[in-house]
């Protein structure tokens, strides 16, 4: 399945997916899944549920400045 993952402020990324969980996006992005919520239609996700959607966006909590 082709996933597009929105890091909200900083861009989208394509994704061929297979047997990955939310988790495995947030790696792919390189984040840590401690900085970051994964949503799907507007609500959070557990990042180990395996990806469902074709699109997720991934917000981030913490930002360093």
């Amino acid at each position: 399945m082709n996933v597009t993952v929105e890091v909200v402020g900083e861009g989208s990324h394509e994704f061929d997916v297979d047997d990955e969980t939310y988790a495995d996006l947030v790696s792919k992005v390189d984040l840590s899944p401690h900085e970051v919520s994964v949503m799907v239609d507007g609500r959070p996700v557990p990042e180990d549920q395996p990806v469902e959607a074709e699109h997720v966006k991934i917000l981030r909590l913490i930002k360093g400045g």
